[in-house]
């Protein structure tokens, strides 16, 4: 088995049961965060990123090491996402995954100038088709590369360049038009 993880420096153990508590550890946050993306519910996120874990246990031994382990844990995570969404029964709007983690303490006007940039940016970046939101969130959020993001939603990557390309724009003239200027 080749390492795996772009975190990790040395490989994961070979038994199921000592992989999965290093996984949990290491990948635990991006999974939670990437369901939560999908999703936009706190507790249906939590209930993905334990039916991730759970298949990441069950097929292990048939993981080859092709890929990150980052990689293999977020296809896993899209693909029950994927699942859910016709199940999604809250109503909790999404916010940035970011947010959800414990930030240092600032002073109350810099956090809450802080997360309103980082809202207003994502509530944009939500109403761009799913296509384009899918790959802004792995590109920017996950850092994936177009490789890994067209292993992970089963594109071309030629595609995901596409998408990414038009994505980009889509929302640049969105901020544009809403006299915010980044980049």
């Amino acid at each position: 088995m080749k390492p795996a993880g772009v975190k990790l420096n040395h490989p994961l153990p070979k038994d199921p049961s000592s992989a999965l508590e290093v996984l949990m550890r290491e990948y635990g946050t991006v999974v939670l965060r990437t369901a939560f993306f999908y999703l936009g519910d706190r507790y249906l996120a939590e209930d993905v990123s334990q039916e991730v874990f759970i298949r990441a246990y069950r097929n292990w031994t048939r993981f080859r090491g092709d890929s990150h382990v980052k990689t293999w844990l977020t296809k896993i995570t899209i693909h029950v996402c994927r699942d859910k969404v016709g199940v999604k029964s809250s109503t909790e709007q999404p916010m940035d995954p970011v947010l959800m983690k414990q930030t240092r303490q600032a002073g109350a006007e810099e956090e809450a100038l802080r997360r309103m940039d980082q809202t207003v940016i994502l509530k944009h970046v939500l109403n761009l088709p799913v296509p384009y939101h899918e790959v802004v969130y792995l590109y920017y959020y996950m850092e994936l590369s177009t490789v890994e993001i067209a292993e992970v939603t089963d594109t071309p990557e030629g595609t995901v360049r596409g998408r990414l390309h038009r994505a980009r724009e889509a929302l640049g003239q969105i901020l544009k038009k809403e006299g915010i200027s980044y980049g």
